[in-house]
């Protein structure tokens, strides 16, 4: 996140929070003016991150500007594999196939998921389909059972009026 002020910042208080789909809080922080922060959840969800500008004194900065910039990385692009390269004290070239090898694990993660996705489009298409065939022959005895009975009244109909024999 990247926060930039126009006016005085002692005047003006951001703060900003993250809450999950649960509405649990995951970070909040008050009285910011810059920083990178970083969440890691276990699994996925849909956030709310909110940002909430304050002036202090209303007289004078009544017009204060701030503009926030927010990069959200997610997955293997939001890992840090300088700090892997320090802690496991690998070399650019190893540090560079770790790398590699992550993503090409994230893009096998995406291609499982998507079959899964498709197997399940799939078997929702074949669902529907076998209750619009149900649907669609019960609409069709209703209706020949109907025309039948309709025949039928008729005829008693015009019998009883002596308009057929």
């Amino acid at each position: 996140m990247k926060l930039q002020q126009y006016h005085d910042s002692y005047f003006i208080k951001c703060f900003f929070i993250v809450k999950d789909s649960k509405n649990h809080i995951l970070a909040q922080k008050e009285d910011i003016t810059s920083g990178k922060f970083t969440l890691s959840v276990e699994n996925n969800d849909i956030f709310e991150i909110c940002f909430t500008s304050k002036v202090l004194n209303n007289e004078y900065h009544q017009g204060a500007v701030q503009e926030v910039f927010v990069d959200i990385k997610t997955g293997v692009e939001a890992k840090n594999y300088e700090g892997v390269a320090e802690a496991f004290k690998l070399k650019p070239l190893e540090m560079d196939l770790k790398r590699l090898e992550d993503y090409s694990e994230a893009i096998v993660l995406e291609f499982k998921d998507m079959k899964m996705r498709a197997d399940e489009m799939r078997n929702t298409n074949e669902s529907t389909n076998k209750r619009v065939f149900y649907f669609s022959l019960f609409s069709m005895i209703c209706l020949i059972t109907l025309a039948t009975w309709q025949v039928f009244y008729l005829r008693r109909y015009f019998k009883a009026k002596k308009l057929i024999e």
